[in-house]
């Protein structure tokens, strides 16, 4: 049987969190010396409040998490969505709060779980809703069956690499047999650079800043990245997941001006090939004397372009991954799936990244809006 096509036991749990912690013990020792070496300083990560008008993990923190989990899994036929849904928002407390067993004495740090339902229990609420539509197919896919869709996502990101194994088997744990996992993705995020002021983005496996523009005002989020109706999902968000292997023997051995016309920004600096600076959107129309376009008509930045495409901006939070391949797991954020289709759509025709590219797993879901103790995770929903 598949791992992913049955619970993992809380024997295995235990085994596999006992392993990384001898594993962390042992790489922390010195055969040169008996004596131990100074402890090292740590800052305390600052605590994310799980309750709120929207759940965190989507733009809080600001920067996000070095550490990710996404597990992607399936309702029995006959579970009730939201009974489970508010069982998971309690247990997301008490672990953000510090105060469930489960995590075995980890501090919660800057621990987020951020849940979504796919279209099958949005339709099951309302046929219209946003979030009730799948994703169409693309190029450049190779998906198992069970690596496509899916009817819930949960997101784990924390700093503390050790917490997110323990926080996916105590949510596991408390949702049981009601639900079955499809495919999990581990991801850590690059060195973060400056990009404007109090605002960072990591780079990628390929070597360029990755998630420069987006929704980042207040003013732009509630235009571009929060759902504001119907009543049950607004101040949720659409998320799109997909896992894609990067080709970085081959991206390696294109020169590096040949990179950047790739992407249509300079590696090292982040700024578009028109010139400005990191932050500035590239100048489409800019030219060399000889009248070729500094932006390469295929580069990724003009393709991609959300004034081009005629859509709004979409928040990514993405992870690099190196399992099973090296690569990315994708993820954005948008109140409009259709952000992401007419982007997606119009860089199969020729954007020079994708080449580079080939995704492996594909999923959407509605991130429910927030909750606290009076309005459980999911309620406005399912009730």
């Amino acid at each position: 049987m598949n791992r992913a096509d049955r619970h993992p036991s809380r024997r295995a749990f235990l085994d596999a969190t006992g392993a990384m912690v001898a594993t962390g013990l042992i790489a922390g020792c010195s055969s040169d010396s008996a004596r131990p070496g100074p402890p090292a300083a740590s800052a305390a990560a600052t605590p994310v409040p799980a309750t709120g008008r929207h759940q965190a993990g989507v733009t809080l923190p600001r920067s996000a998490q070095r550490n990710l989990l996404a597990v992607v899994a399936d309702l029995g036929t006959a579970v009730a969505p939201g009974p489970l849904l508010a069982e998971l928002g309690e247990t997301i407390s008490t672990l953000t709060a510090g105060s469930d067993p489960r995590l075995l004495g980890l501090s919660p740090g800057d621990l987020t779980v951020t849940v979504g339902v796919g279209p099958r229990l949005v339709r099951s609420a309302g046929a219209t809703l946003p979030g009730a539509a799948d994703l169409p197919r693309f190029s450049r896919e190779r998906i198992a069956s069970r690596a496509r869709g899916g009817d819930l996502l949960i997101q784990i990101c924390a700093d503390d690499a050790l917490l997110v194994p323990v926080v996916a088997a105590a949510l596991l744990d408390r949702a049981g047999d009601r639900i079955r996992e499809r495919w999990r993705q581990t991801g850590r995020r690059g060195t973060n650079v400056s990009v404007a002021e109090g605002r960072t983005a990591p780079r990628n496996l390929l070597g360029f800043i990755d998630g420069i523009v987006g929704p980042h005002t207040t003013a732009e989020q509630e235009r571009d990245l929060w759902l504001a109706g119907p009543p049950a999902v607004a101040g949720g968000t659409l998320a799109v997941l997909r896992r894609m292997e990067l080709d970085l023997t081959r991206f390696a051995a294109l020169s590096v001006a040949e990179q950047e016309a790739v992407f249509g920004r300079r590696r090292a600096s982040g700024v578009p090939l028109s010139g400005g600076t990191v932050a500035s959107g590239p100048e489409l129309g800019a030219k060399t004397p000889d009248g070729r376009y500094l932006v390469p008509v295929d580069a990724h930045v003009r393709r991609a372009n959300p004034t081009v495409v005629g859509v709004g901006h979409m928040l990514r939070r993405s992870y690099s991954t190196d399992e099973p391949a090296p690569g990315l797991l994708f993820i954005s954020f948008q109140n409009d799936l259709r952000t992401f289709t007419a982007t997606l759509s119009r860089m199969d025709t020729s954007d020079a990244l994708m080449p580079f590219t080939t995704t492996t797993a594909s999923a959407t879901f509605l991130i429910l809006p927030g909750f606290d103790h009076q309005h459980p995770l999911g309620s406005p929903l399912f009730g």
